[in-house]
């Protein structure tokens, strides 16, 4: 059973998150506080992914964050009540995948983390298949509604990109850096221009790049 750890000092906020993912088909741990947090995600390999309130006792989010990027890649959903454009930054650069402001839907929680563990899942695929949209990354081919498109390669290697990192919300630095690599010295408004580019293009199918307003953008599927 794919085991989720809830860390949050709310147990309102634990159990009706809990609850949700069991429904789900998940097995649950909760933490109170944390360095609860930590000490449950040392003692528990089979941790497929952890949602953790940012301020907690103890230790607060972005310190358990911080602690469990340095020994692993599971993915992570901050949860907050402030809202903070500058938090949510802070988050992503510590690595976290998700950021979801308080108060929230739990079928919102419940899709952002379906997506993020579809993502760790896919690992490298070399094809990604959407409704009306397929992306060859071996072929290097793009289809919307079965017709082959053109794109460049930068906008290909863009799209692919935003494919393999699904439901995650990657700042224009993450896509900068992955995309153009750590040599680009350009304005990094080039990603927009990209984006839009790549959006026209895909006529229809360019509503999957969404744009995360103060971040930068994630591709996102209704897969139901």
């Amino acid at each position: 059973m794919r085991k989720i750890l809830i860390a949050d000092d709310e147990e309102r906020m634990r159990r009706l998150v809990g609850d949700f993912l069991k429904r789900e088909g998940f097995q649950i741990l909760e933490a109170v506080d944390g360095r609860q947090a930590l000490e449950l995600f040392e003692a528990d390999p089979g941790i497929c992914l952890v949602i953790l309130d940012v301020m907690m006792p103890v230790y607060d989010g972005w310190t358990v964050c911080r602690e469990i990027r340095k020994k692993s890649m599971v993915p992570i959903i901050m949860l907050t009540a402030r809202g903070e454009e500058t938090d949510e930054l802070f988050g992503f650069e510590l690595g976290a995948d998700e950021y979801i402001s308080k108060p929230f839907s739990p079928q919102v929680l419940i899709a952002r983390v379906h997506a993020l563990l579809r993502r760790v899942n896919a690992g490298t695929r070399s094809v990604y298949s959407y409704p009306g949209l397929e992306i060859d990354v071996d072929a290097r081919h793009v289809k919307v509604d079965d017709e082959l498109i053109s794109l460049s390669p930068k906008e290909f290697e863009l799209l692919a990109y935003l494919a393999a990192n699904e439901g995650r919300a990657l700042s224009r630095d993450q896509i900068l850096n992955a995309v153009w690599d750590y040599n680009f010295y350009g304005d990094p408004r080039t990603v927009d221009t990209h984006v839009k580019k790549v959006r026209l293009k895909l006529g229809s199918r360019g509503e999957y790049i969404q744009t995360v307003r103060g971040v930068g953008y994630r591709f996102e599927v209704d897969h139901d």
